[in-house]
This record gives C-alpha cells, sequence and structure tokens, in this order.
C-alpha cells in the first residue's frame, strides 16, 4: 500500500485540517473582541492545539517512513512524541544577542549563498511566529503569504531611535487590514428614520425610508529601501542590516503617524484626519494669545463633539510645544496654571500627569492629553502655527498590513550590491462621523515663546 493511500494518513490529515483551523480562530476571536493578546484560557488551548498538531506530523511522518523502510511504528512513535514534547520549548531561532542575523539569513538565501543552515533557521523562524501565542506581538504581521516575518526584537527596536513615532495612529482603533483588497468601503446610515406624536388616534403615523452610503477608504502603500554592499553584510562586526531595518521601520512608523494625521488623498496617499470632509474647526485669531483664550476654544471644541455626535470626546492631541506653552503660563502672581497631578492641585486649568513622550502627558477638560510632534507647526500665513485636535479616537479605523521585509540582489548584483526593503498597507477613515473631530486653528496657535 502507497502511503497517499493508507486509511491511518486520511484520518490524520483530516484530524489536522481541523485542528488548523481551530488554532488559527483563536487568534481571530480575541481579535474581534479588541483584545491584543490571548487571556489564559486561549493560551493554553492554542498550545494544546499546538502540540497535537506536532504529535500529528510526527505520526504521518512515522507512517510514510514505515511504509517505505518497514521501520517499526510503536517504538517510532514514542519516540515522535518525545520529539514534539521537547521541541515546543526550544528557544527562538532569533534572539537579540545569539548572533544570528534574520536579514543576513534572508540575504544569503536569496544570493544563493546558502550552505542549507540560513534556510533552515529561517523556516524554524516560521514555524516559531505561527505556533506560539506571542506571535500576535508582531502587531499585525500576517506571515503566511509567501514572505518571511521580522522577528519580534528586531520589529521592537525602532522605538528606542531618535524619530517621531505613531502616537496619534496608536490612538484611533486598529484593525487587521483584509487581504485581497485594495479598497475598504464601509456600510453608513446616511439619512435615517423618523417618529412624531400622532395628533390623534387613528392619525397618520411619520414614515421616513432610511438611506444608506458607504465610506471608502482606499489600500495605500508605505515603502523604504537601503541598497548595502554585500561585503558589509558579510563582514561587519555587527549586525549591520539590523541596523538598517530598524531606521527603515522607525521612519515608516513615522510616516503613517502622518498620513492619518495630515494625508492629502492624493499621490498614494490615504485622507487624513485633517482633510476630511466636514470635521469642525474652532478658529482661535488672535495677536497676542493667552492660555485662559484658548483654554475656552478647547471648552467649545469639547461642547461640538458633545453636539454634533452626541457621544463624548475622548483625547485632545497636541504638539509638544503648545503643551509646554500651557506649562509655561502662569497668573498674575506667577503661579503655574497647570501643576502636577500628584499636588492635589486647586483651581487649576489642567494637570500634569507625566513627563513623557507621544503619550499621556497630562489632562484637560477631564480628558487626556497626548502629545505628538507631527501635529503640524507650520500653518498659516506666517507658516508658523500648529493645532490642537479634539476627538472622539474611537470612531476612526486604521486597517494595517504587517511589515513585510525583502532582500533584492539582482538590481546590484554586478556591483555585488543588494537591496534590503521594507514595505505595508494601510486603509484609514475619518469619515464614518467627521463631527467627532475639532480642530482648533488659527494665528492664536502661533509659534509660543518662553
Amino acid at each position: 500500500m502507497s502511503p497517499s493511500a493508507d486509511p491511518r494518513l486520511t484520518r490524520l490529515r483530516e484530524r489536522r485540517a481541523s485542528l488548523l483551523a481551530r488554532r488559527t480562530a483563536i487568534p481571530r476571536s480575541a481579535e474581534l473582541r479588541g483584545d491584543t493578546e490571548l487571556n489564559d484560557v486561549e493560551s493554553r488551548e492554542f498550545l494544546s492545539v499546538t502540540e497535537d498538531l506536532a504529535r500529528i506530523d510526527d505520526r504521518i511522518d512515522e507512517i510514510e517512513a514505515e511504509s517505505r523502510r518497514g521501520l517499526p511504528s510503536e517504538g517510532a512513535h514514542l519516540a515522535s512524541t518525545v520529539r514534539s514534547r521537547i521541541s515546543v520549548n526550544e528557544p527562538r531561532t532569533y534572539t537579540r544577542g545569539n548572533g544570528r542575523s534574520y536579514l543576513q539569513d534572508l540575504a544569503r538565501v536569496k544570493l544563493g549563498m546558502d550552505d542549507g543552515t540560513a534556510i533552515e533557521r529561517l523556516q524554524r523562524h516560521a514555524q516559531d511566529v505561527s505556533e506560539t501565542p506571542e506571535f500576535r506581538d508582531l502587531n499585525r504581521t500576517d506571515g503566511n503569504g509567501g514572505y518571511f516575518v521580522p522577528p519580534l526584537w528586531l520589529m521592537s527596536q525602532f522605538v528606542e531611535l531618535a524619530r517621531a513615532g505613531r502616537a496619534y495612529a496608536n490612538l484611533v482603533t486598529n484593525q487587521p487590514l483584509p487581504p485581497g483588497t485594495d479598497s475598504i468601503n464601509i456600510p453608513k446610515v446616511a439619512t435615517g428614520t423618523t417618529t412624531a406624536i400622532q395628533t390623534a388616534d387613528n392619525g397618520a403615523v411619520s414614515e421616513t425610508d432610511l438611506t444608506d452610503a458607504s465610506v471608502p477608504a482606499p489600500v495605500k502603500t508605505i515603502a523604504g529601501q537601503q541598497d548595502v554592499a554585500i561585503q558589509l553584510l558579510d563582514q561587519s562586526p555587527v549586525s549591520f542590516d539590523e541596523v538598517i531595518f530598524r531606521d527603515l521601520t522607525a521612519d515608516y512608523a513615522t510616516k503613517l503617524d502622518v498620513q492619518v494625521i495630515s494625508g492629502t488623498g492624493s499621490s498614494g496617499q490615504v485622507t487624513g484626519v485633517r482633510n476630511t470632509a466636514n470635521i469642525e474647526t474652532v478658529t482661535y485669531t488672535d495677536a497676542s494669545p493667552t492660555v485662559a483664550e484658548l483654554y475656552s476654544k478647547i471648552a467649545d471644541a469639547v461642547q461640538r463633539v458633545h453636539t454634533l455626535r452626541f457621544m463624548p470626546p475622548t483625547v485632545i492631541v497636541m504638539h509638544p510645544r503648545r503643551w509646554a506653552w500651557f506649562l509655561a503660563a502662569t497668573d498674575t502672581n506667577g503661579r503655574p496654571l497647570v501643576v502636577p497631578q500628584a499636588g492635589n492641585p486647586q483651581n487649576a486649568i489642567a494637570t500634569l500627569g507625566a513627563v513623557a513622550a507621544e503619550q499621556v502627558v497630562g489632562q484637560m477638560h477631564g480628558l487626556p492629553v497626548v502629545t505628538d510632534p507631527s501635529m503640524p507647526i507650520t500653518l498659516g500665513a506666517g507658516t508658523n502655527e500648529d493645532v490642537i485636535h479634539i476627538l472622539r479616537a474611537s470612531d476612526l479605523l486604521l486597517f494595517e498590513s504587517g511589515i513585510r521585509s525583502r532582500v533584492l540582489p539582482d538590481v546590484g548584483s554586478g556591483t555585488l550590491t543588494v537591496r534590503l526593503q521594507v514595505y505595508g498597507y494601510l486603509a484609514f477613515t475619518a469619515a464614518r462621523y467627521p463631527k467627532s473631530i475639532v480642530e482648533v486653528t488659527g494665528t492664536g496657535l502661533v509659534q509660543p515663546s518662553f
């Protein structure tokens, strides 16, 4: 009997397909409820299903080997069970400081310089990513589309570089970008139904037909690359490919954040918050701006979200220089208007929560204040104005693919040059509820002096 005709293999393969579908559904359920990590029950189930898959794979190999070579089944099955239990606890293939370079291995495979060990490590790493709960920490990296997934520790290093991050983009609702689409169209109720007082018994009942529309979010691409000499990858005492990759991913994060805030909607850009039609605007015009006057304008912005969206705003976003202006302001007696929250302040217009960057730094009008250096500061006639956004961040949708990496040897093969490339896809819309967003702008937000 050939291995393919063995009924045991048929049953095992059916069981394997069922377990694989079950394992795939576990992280999906976490994503649907908005969690970024598996809970304890899901983690245990994920590991249990993974061990079962490993045992089934070993059993399939064993039966196929038995058919070809006549090996005894039970002894081989016991050995494969031991192997599968050990393999679950193997260390990750690429960890910081273990002397292995992910991109160098990728380059060696692409250049045909591999002795078999590099591709083995890449394949083992791909299995690491797909078979452990930690793969969700890779920030929506799918990893099953014919490309290799950068290891987690390499991905996380970009936050240490001196570049603006993605504070604004992290505030909005983040979802994985669905595969196989170049535009996401979100249904929206355009005009609603009505009710009214019935003027008398048996009188006419109000009836208005609901109409609908859709909000498009085209899929766009962010990409970057660097050409390097093969000698640099081979002979550098440090893993220089990691330096390049970290820098590319750092700039990727910055550019994505800028797209969410200020994307123009043309020339390959998404339509960012500032260019979304029908958002609210509060204009503060003043040649001698004061903190008290701007404070009132922000209060106006807050009430507009309440009044027009019928839900509360959730956050205030401003440039770090504008928050510093608030911190520097004093009353007529020289006392600061914004004081540390830990001091139980009295009559403060805002409180300082933390000396931090690109995250919550304090509160104003009962809302958290987040600073983001990607907020524009070159607006207005004098190209020196910034803006403040008051928004209900959960109404904004950002769809992201994972950051993908490639090594391209052909473009510089004549000079022993390889191209390291990263790219990813995004779709964004703030048009579901444009009245969730209020922009405070005007000459009252010129560059402050301290």
